[in-house]
């Protein structure tokens, strides 16, 4: 068989990222505390970067705007002229783009913990600890069991070596079962709540509460209070006195309360990464910078430095190392840099768009806004502007804010009211509703539109699930 060889020519397009650009995404992802754990890790790794000790630590870097600013008109973006139609599209983030929720920081110890710091005081035997601690291992987040009696028996068998009867793993779960938070080691909510009922001193209330939960959960549950007060022959006010002792039970025992941080305390363990304050109509916006400024080395510096002492060959290798850390540090400083003036960009434009947010911290205030928008204003590319976004947090005086807050789909289309309006008029309308006969979802979007909220009813049902308030029948009290 005779070969042959040939040559052929295609084109191909291949678009690539520079070191540069890969370190740039990379620290625009990050938050304040993140950026700042990045640095300490870069100085200590690369002897081509040192702090700058002539520049102080810039702690602050603050900038004012008004509607006047030169580098983005606001009235631009405000023109009811040739409005782009991508403003009208529902979705406001990238594909498969994961929600940022943060993470709060738990004060109190965990939950093992503090059980088995409970156990350690009883006077227990090795084993029924030893049992014990796989009980307390086995509990979910909540404080609910997660195992069976007979599988835990058998963990403690296979994993632990303990020969114990499912008798002895239920005589120490009934002991983990008594302690604190009360309503640990429960099966499922019903039992959670019974826990703590047993729990309380005697009195009418409490044993009306215990009957409801413990004999009629299935009519609780469907918040059937006629046929509540008929089976339990109460009337309407010993029924709304018992059902006030069952909404002070906690349902998660072993979440927030555990770790001793409320609501607002979560928010306190969130570093903001911009501050706007509003100074008779003018916002001022904060960046807190605790990042040092940064330098390459001195002895790094030098492009020509000589090697002395050393062979032609370790002189190259060494040379090469030198340069390699220059590059890299010179390369870090400046995609620091990049991060700094594009989150201050990307900021300037949400402040720009949402200004009588900022003004005012009224949610009726804020305007569709999705990532094109900004997009528009700054001249980036979307995924840019969606890194930069993406666990940022902004405070403000009335309190703190994801960036991802500020972006808002239109309800219907042509509709210049975000999402966030309608939904702050959808919680308005429920609270204020007869709580014994609250509005259906088509009531809902009747009286939405009478408010001039054009939505229908499946919209309704979204934007309340979505701010997790449940269906009219199980919103009823008596």
């Amino acid at each position: 068989m005779k070969e042959s060889l040939q040559l052929s020519q295609k084109q191909k397009l291949h678009q690539s990222l520079s070191p540069l650009q890969v370190q740039f995404v990379r620290v625009l992802e990050m938050n304040g505390p993140e950026i700042e754990e990045a640095v300490e890790r870069e100085l200590e790794e690369n002897p081509a970067l040192e702090v700058d000790m002539d520049l102080p630590v810039n702690e602050k870097d603050e900038e004012s705007f008004n509607e006047t600013a030169e580098d983005i008109q606001l009235a631009d973006y405000r023109s009811e002229d040739d409005i782009p139609s991508y403003r009208f599209e529902a979705h406001n983030h990238s594909a498969g783009e994961a929600v940022f929720e943060p993470i709060a920081v738990q004060g109190g110890g965990s939950l093992m913990e503090q059980l088995n710091s409970q156990l350690a005081q009883m006077n227990l035997t090795d084993k029924q600890m030893r049992l014990a601690g796989i009980i307390t291992g086995n509990l979910d987040n909540n404080g609910y069991m997660t195992r069976t009696i007979g599988a835990i028996a058998d963990d403690a068998a296979i994993h632990e070596g303990i020969d114990a009867t499912p008798e002895e793993v239920r005589e120490v779960w009934d002991i983990v079962r008594t302690l604190e938070p009360v309503g640990v080691g429960a099966v499922d909510l019903r039992d959670c709540l019974l826990l703590q009922l047993k729990a309380k001193p005697e009195s009418a209330d409490v044993n009306v509460a215990r009957e409801i939960v413990e004999h009629n959960f299935d009519l609780l549950s469907r918040m059937d209070f006629d046929r509540l007060r008929r089976v339990l022959k109460v009337n309407e006010n010993q029924l709304r006195d018992a059902m006030g002792v069952i909404r002070s039970l906690d349902p998660k025992p072993g979440g927030a309360s555990v770790s001793g941080v409320d609501g607002e305390d979560k928010m306190r363990h969130i570093t903001p990464d911009f501050i706007v304050d509003n100074e008779g109509g003018t916002l001022t916006l904060t960046v807190p910078n605790r990042i040092p400024a940064l330098q390459v080395e001195k002895s790094f510096a030098d492009a020509d430095v000589e090697v002395s002492e050393a062979t032609p060959g370790r002189q190259a290798e060494a040379k090469a190392f030198i340069r390699g850390r220059r590059e890299d540090a010179a390369s870090f400083i400046k995609a620091l840099d990049m991060r700094n003036e594009t989150l201050s960009r990307v900021m300037t434009a949400i402040m720009k768009i949402q200004r009588d947010f900022f003004l005012t911290d009224d949610e009726h205030t804020l305007r569709p806004m999705i990532l094109k928008d900004i997009a528009e204003l700054t001249g980036y590319d979307l995924s840019v502007i969606s890194r930069a976004a993406s666990g940022k947090y902004v405070a403000t005086r009335q309190g703190i804010y994801p960036l991802k807050f500020f972006f808002s789909e239109r309800p219907k289309e042509n509709s210049d009211t975000s999402s966030h309006e309608v939904m702050a008029a959808l919680k308005t309308l429920i609270e204020k509703e007869d709580k014994s006969a609250p509005l259906s979802d088509e009531a809902i979007a009747a009286a939405m539109s009478s408010q001039g909220y054009e939505i229908a009813r499946r919209t309704v049902a979204k934007y309340r699930e979505k701010a997790g308030i449940p269906i009219a029948r199980l919103r009823r009290t008596v």
